[in-house]
């Protein structure tokens, strides 16, 4: 049976700390602020918190302000000139060209943004398909990454074990629910390296990584 890679997008394949993150954080701040009321300081601490807690901002906003999901995504991802500063690694697109299997984007953005990125990048052609934020809906409910549920939904409808399927990604948190449902995971780290997080230890790995990188050329180990 083919391996099927599941690939996150940003800061994964291209460069979103740099190209759309500044603009992304701006936007849900402003987004908050000006439907529920807040002032920058409470917009901010709001968005972090219910980042930590659901491991997506919009969840905790549906859930506790009854905001509504698709506008949310709309407004907050237009970003005005993102196709002229998005980049990504020659070396890694390299591998997508060569690596075998089926390959899919798995992103917690909205469709028309990914289709975005992926169309400025040119490397949209090298998967079988787009799985956006919009796809993980589970009893009409979101469940984006790192829902368990979700993940555990599209090996059944992928038709494919757990133990074939690899999550390419650079958040930790993604991938410990992914391992918790039997997929094997990668921590890119190119990216996220380069941007200088605050308070990431990336010469650790913990148990739940398979494969701790900087570039997508270690995905061949796994083959």
């Amino acid at each position: 049976m083919k391996r099927v890679w599941l690939f996150d997008l940003d800061d994964t394949l291209h460069d979103a700390s740099s190209a759309s993150m500044p603009g992304l954080h701006r936007s849900f701040g402003e987004y908050i602020q000006q439907h529920l009321g807040l002032t920058k300081d409470e917009s901010d601490a709001l968005r972090r918190r219910y980042w930590l807690r659901y491991g997506a901002t919009l969840l905790g906003l549906v859930k506790h302000h009854a905001v509504d999901a698709a506008h949310f995504l709309h407004h907050t991802h237009l970003l005005p000139g993102l196709e002229q500063v998005v980049r990504s690694h020659a070396a890694d697109v390299a591998v997508l060209r060569q690596l075998r299997g089926r390959k899919f984007i798995l992103t917690n953005a909205p469709r028309a943004y990914a289709e975005r990125v992926l169309g400025a990048l040119g490397i949209g052609h090298h998967f079988e398909a787009l799985i956006s934020i919009e796809d993980m809906r589970m009893f009409g409910e979101l469940r984006p990454k790192p829902d368990a549920r979700m993940f555990r939904a599209l090996l059944k409808r992928l038709r494919v074990p757990a133990a074939r399927c690899v999550l390419v990604e650079d958040t930790l948190q993604h991938q410990k629910a992914a391992r918790s449902v039997g997929m094997k995971t990668v921590w890119m780290q190119r990216w996220t390296r380069a941007a200088g997080k605050p308070g990431a230890r990336f010469h650790l790995k913990p148990p739940y990584v398979d494969v701790r990188t900087r570039s997508l050329r270690a995905l061949r180990s796994l083959r």
